[in-house]
């Protein structure tokens, strides 16, 4: 049994929703964002896992895919509609700091790269 929240969630305002398939999480953490995009105001549109950017594997050198948690648009208070990708990530596979294993500062390595790869297609679309 897995130690985080997981499960399907239940889209309450479909015509926000622009997903495929119904959303998976994976932690609280994303289930807390998926009820935030749902009823939050100023989010116009959400997905959850429904685009892929490729991006070479830092370990290996590889072509990979990276499926970001989220892809959002939404209303800034200046009335202005932005659309961003997001990933939900704990710190510690976010930032490398010094008492880090190699394996920690590996998947940090990967994400970094996954990242990248996301800034660079986000300039192109």
């Amino acid at each position: 049994m897995s130690k985080f929240a997981q499960g399907i969630f239940e889209v309450r305002n479909p015509e926000k929703y622009l997903g495929n398939h119904k959303p998976r999480y994976r932690s609280g953490w994303e289930h807390s964002f998926f009820r935030f995009c749902d009823n939050n105001n100023f989010v116009l549109q959400w997905a959850s896992e429904s685009i892929a950017i490729p991006y070479r594997h830092p370990l290996t050198g590889k072509m990979s895919q990276y499926i970001p948690d989220i892809l959002m648009t939404y209303k800034t208070k200046d009335n202005k509609v932005k659309a961003e990708l997001i990933e939900i990530k704990p710190k510690k596979q976010s930032v490398i700091e010094s008492n880090m294993s190699t394996r920690e500062r590996a998947v940090v390595a990967i994400n970094y790269a996954k990242w990248a790869a996301a800034q660079a297609w986000c300039k192109k679309n």
